[in-house]
């Protein structure tokens, strides 16, 4: 992919050999990492064009999703803009998450679910390159109000998953002339090839202090994986979609992404912070949904304190 677009990515979460709080502490010792007063992240606004307003997400599956896995990332995407569900604790919502976007130049963006399509036959065969997942995205349909997102299955090898991504957000041209622009994310379910990398906390991690995995809100790792893989994407998506928004350094640190490993306050390499639990399952999670389905979502950086903002 052309690195002068400036495509962003989900980084894996080997990143927590490096400080999950911000990126100036250099302290290896979890335990002295509260005596470290650590820089602001300052992620620069590039003052290219944000995606505001009104915006809808397709979802494209390619390959073979239950409905029950294809439910958990529907009901996500229908959260993200919705009132607070009765069940969730004030500011706890999947909505008080996405808000935080909203801080960022031109207001956010309120997002509603479009259309949902199944390529359950693998119409480009079960190993992709990212240009086969923008050609996805282009088959599917887009317009200049939608994000597509394209989410491949456990057994699709997608080059280059799990090396050094968990998913992808790009832009891409279209029109008779070129001059469209459309946005697109791609995140892969983890569950067989690296769950310790693209679904922790949920798995044994790969790298770093080996942390017992936490026990799923859904009751499925590989989706729950996806949803935060996910969540990130959308998050980089508004706010940097043309890779002249908000973003720090070569690698394109973005709002989610800019807080890699960090889902509660207190975070520290190996540990994603202090997080909710469900008194029935043992879940543990920091958001709630509509109908009270429970997530785990990433911390986003905050343009008006210049630090990763946690739900709990």
């Amino acid at each position: 992919m052309d690195e002068s677009r400036r495509a962003s990515f989900l980084p894996l979460l080997c990143l927590f050999l490096l400080v999950a709080v911000l990126p100036g502490c250099a302290a290896y010792n979890p335990r002295m990492l509260f005596l470290v007063k650590p820089d602001p992240i300052v992620l620069q606004d590039h003052h290219g064009a944000l995606l505001t307003g009104n915006l809808t997400v397709n979802i494209l599956y390619y390959g073979r999703f239950a409905p029950a896995q294809r439910a958990i990332v529907a009901d996500f995407v229908r959260s993200v803009s919705a009132p607070a569900p009765r069940a969730a604790q004030p500011g706890r919502s999947v909505a008080s998450w996405w808000r935080v976007t909203s801080l960022y130049r031109g207001g956010g963006a309120r997002l509603r679910l479009g259309r949902q399509l199944l390529d359950e036959r693998m119409s480009l065969g079960r190993s992709l390159s990212l240009e086969n997942v923008t050609a996805l995205a282009r088959a599917a349909g887009h317009h200049r109000g939608a994000i597509t997102a394209v989410l491949t299955a456990p057994d699709v090898l997608v080059d280059p998953f799990c090396m050094f991504r968990c998913g992808v957000h790009d832009h891409a041209s279209a029109g008779a002339h070129g001059r469209a622009r459309y946005t697109y994310l791609w995140a892969g379910n983890p569950a067989k090839q690296c769950p310790g990398q693209c679904a922790w906390p949920f798995a044994r991690p790969v790298y770093g202090p080996p942390m017992p995995p936490l026990v799923s809100p859904n009751g499925d790792v590989g989706m729950d994986g996806v949803v935060i893989s996910v969540a990130a994407l959308l998050a980089g998506t508004v706010t940097n979609p043309y890779g002249d928004g908000y973003y720090q350094g070569d690698l394109g640190m973005e709002a989610a992404t800019a807080c890699t490993g960090v889902f509660g306050s207190g975070a520290y390499p190996g540990y994603p912070g202090t997080l909710l639990k469900d008194p029935a399952t043992g879940a543990s999670y920091n958001a709630v949904g509509l109908g009270g389905r429970k997530y785990l979502l990433p911390a986003l950086w905050d343009p008006t304190t210049c630090k990763c903002r946690t739900l709990v």
